[in-house]
């Protein structure tokens, strides 16, 4: 699931409508679908979810500084490797009592050259990530809408901007502050229900060795 916005002020409105969003989705399976829960959970147990009103936020610093409580040597400006989002989800349960949070302000090492970077410090983005029980389910950012500053992002990023001229040129017709997200739906469900198998939450599941149906 693909979602982008326009930004008004701040690209908190856009964290704002998914918190509302995920919040409405979660307090509904619960309200509405209580007895398919209580069908999977026969056979599949699984601890349910465990989620904050309005949703926890945390800052990429914050969470550097909780993995080097925990032992974790990490760089200020390193990306999260899988075990670090996993042992990081812990330590926000352990801490919050939340299986569900949010992730902003990422390096600017760690996001694509079209991520607006923070106007506070150049060194981070306006860009987020979701987590469920310390597994990604949602990547996002504020765009560049500037083609100048498009184009010198891209060759900061060592990239050819004669092969992306198009992209570029479409932001001199104009647009507005804007960002958005991707959502891994079959990610929300595997990890709301605790299934620990993708393969288990989507339909028409695709591996190395599995091609049909």
């Amino acid at each position: 699931l693909d979602m982008e916005m326009a930004i008004n002020e701040h690209y908190f409105e856009i964290l704002d409508v998914l918190n509302d969003m995920f919040l409405y989705i979660f307090d509904g399976l619960t309200e509405r679908y209580a007895k398919e829960l209580a069908t999977i959970n026969a056979q599949h147990p699984f601890e349910p979810l465990q989620y904050s009103r309005p949703t926890l936020r945390l800052t990429f610093p914050e969470a550097i500084a909780m993995l080097r409580e925990a032992g974790v040597t990490i760089d200020d400006l390193q990306d999260l490797s899988t075990p670090d989002e996993k042992l990081l989800g812990k330590l926000v349960k352990e801490k919050y009592g939340t299986d569900f949070f949010m992730l902003h302000r990422y390096p600017t090492v760690a996001r694509p050259f079209y991520t607006m970077p923070c106007p506070d410090d150049g060194n981070y983005t306006n860009s987020f990530d979701f987590f469920i029980r310390g597994e990604e389910i949602v990547s996002g950012a504020q765009r560049i809408h500037d083609p100048v500053m498009l184009n010198e992002n891209a060759r900061r990023k060592g990239i050819d901007v004669a092969t992306i001229k198009d992209y570029i040129d479409s932001f001199r017709y104009g647009a507005p502050p804007h960002g958005g997200c991707g959502v891994g739906l079959e990610r929300v469900t595997m990890l709301y229900l605790g299934t620990g198998n993708i393969r288990k939450t989507s339909m028409f599941p695709r591996d190395p060795k599995r091609l049909t149906p």
